[in-house]
């Protein structure tokens, strides 16, 4: 799969900045900068092997005898690089025109421009990054809070690969075994080894276990709590919404049935993203497009991870207050009493004969604010307590081959149990062995790894 052509691109985004970053990779970046880069107030010609790695060097590009601009380059001699290749990074003036200008004349030279993710890719197949710490690299790109960014670096500085490597090395270990016992029976004893291996294998179906069971924490922690926002008409949903929002995003007045449709909104609250969806308020209509809205709302309830019901607290209960109470049976929820600030009419031992807690909540005020982070990390940050030395799955991949790895494992145990002959038990220690490998990079097919590296930006 390793690809000899040449890469350029910008790693930085089109458009007028500060600087740009010009990348080039491969084994004519150097004969490249030679061609076009003129060090220093000299102009002098350079010449990449009078100079150490890791320098940065003043000067301009030319194009011929037309100079495109005053920029820096810096100096990456492989293997000591991003890719392992032969590096070279311009930085120019940011003009989208400039960067577009200095691009043109690299492809020039027998050079193609990169395709998104090439770089990341090319250090992947280099060696430099297994898979896992690859795929972090986008993660630490996206990162949307404190705890998500902790853990994408944690990923990155090759948290997952070490963990999954020393158990695949284990289980390596212990094919092995089996195989130069059935080859060599005479200097290898296989007697007991059921006992034995059932010894071993069990600690690391406890570790792969422990990751699996991270996944829940990390999926909050990499994409935010899908929450819900439910009500009647009129009780202050999209006042909430706004109040979070800290800006007039969703349509308030004193009208019932204003929001018809889902409003959709990412927020972060501390280390905590809520990935929230204001809905329809919940009541009998003969209206049809409110009605489209309601059942979306109902949709949006049963895919939530948790559901904040607010109530007006300056009405009595009614009907439609209990449907809606009735939702949130049996599910992640926190009841919100709007309108503090107002005279309460509402009945609150309905809620406590219910057995449910609720806070009281003002979008003018903001009392119960606190009252409502705190909660919220409690129900679901409480077990995401040192981000930056555990290791939490985040990536969906990951998760399915770690619960493929436990399940063949567990064959083995079963197989063992079962007084089966050894070499059945090395298909599913191999199965468990080629499902790990699936995290690091080291059993997967070209197509998977194209797949992969195509998410990623353009130049990384």
């Amino acid at each position: 799969m390793h690809n000899t052509e040449t890469i350029t691109a910008l790693c930085t985004s089109f458009g007028n900045a500060g600087i740009h970053i010009i990348r080039i990779s491969g084994d004519k970046a150097f004969y490249v900068i030679g061609k076009i880069f003129k060090k220093g107030k000299s102009q002098k010609t350079f010449d990449v092997n009078k100079y150490d790695s890791h320098t940065i060097h003043y000067g301009y590009i030319f194009d011929g005898n037309k100079c495109i601009d005053e920029v820096m380059v810096s100096i990456y001699k492989a293997p000591n690089s991003y890719t392992k290749e032969d590096v070279i990074e311009i930085n120019c003036h940011g003009g989208s025109f400039v960067a577009r200008n200095i691009i043109m004349l690299i492809t020039k030279f027998d050079v193609r421009m990169a395709e998104p993710g090439e770089f990341s890719k090319r250090a992947f197949l280099n060696g430099r990054i297994d898979l896992s710490q690859a795929e972090a690299i986008m993660d630490v790109i996206k990162s949307q809070n404190d705890y998500a960014l902790k853990s994408s670096v944690g990923h990155l500085r090759g948290d997952i690969k070490t963990s999954i490597e020393g158990i695949r090395e284990n289980i390596l270990n212990e094919m092995a075994f089996i195989e130069a016992s059935l080859d060599d029976p005479e200097h290898y004893e296989l007697k007991d080894y059921g006992n034995i291996l059932y010894e071993k294998i069990m600690p690391e179906i406890g570790k792969l276990e422990k990751l699996s069971k991270s996944y829940k924490e990390g999926r909050i922690i990499s994409e935010g709590i899908n929450t819900v926002i439910i009500g009647k008409p009129n009780v202050g949903k999209s006042s909430f919404l706004n109040y979070l929002l800290n800006e007039n995003k969703a349509i308030v007045t004193d009208i019932p049935g204003t929001t018809r449709d889902i409003i959709e909104y990412s927020i972060n609250i501390g280390n905590m993203c809520l990935n929230l969806i204001d809905t329809a308020g919940i009541h009998k209509t003969e209206d049809y497009i409110e009605k489209i809205g309601i059942e979306k709302t109902l949709e949006s309830i049963n895919k939530a991870q948790l559901i904040i019901c607010i109530f007006d607290m300056s009405r009595e209960f009614d009907e439609e207050d209990e449907y809606v109470l009735s939702q949130i049976k049996g599910r992640n929820s926190i009841v919100l009493l709007n309108k503090s600030d107002k005279k309460c009419n509402i009945d609150l031992n309905r809620l406590k004969d219910n057995n449910i807690d609720y806070i009281a909540f003002s979008t003018k005020t903001g009392e119960g604010f606190d009252l409502f982070t705190d909660k919220l990390e409690n129900m679901f940050y409480s077990d995401i307590i040192d981000v930056e030395n555990e290791i939490f799955i985040t990536n969906v991949r990951h998760a399915e081959a770690i619960n493929n790895a436990v399940q063949s494992l567990k064959l083995v145990i079963d197989n063992i149990l079962n007084k089966m002959p050894e070499d059945l038990l090395i298909i599913d220690m191999m199965d468990a062995y080629n499902s790990l490998g699936e995290i690091t990079g080291d059993t997967v097919g070209e197509q998977l790894i194209d797949k992969i590296f195509a998410e990623f930006c353009m130049g990384k």
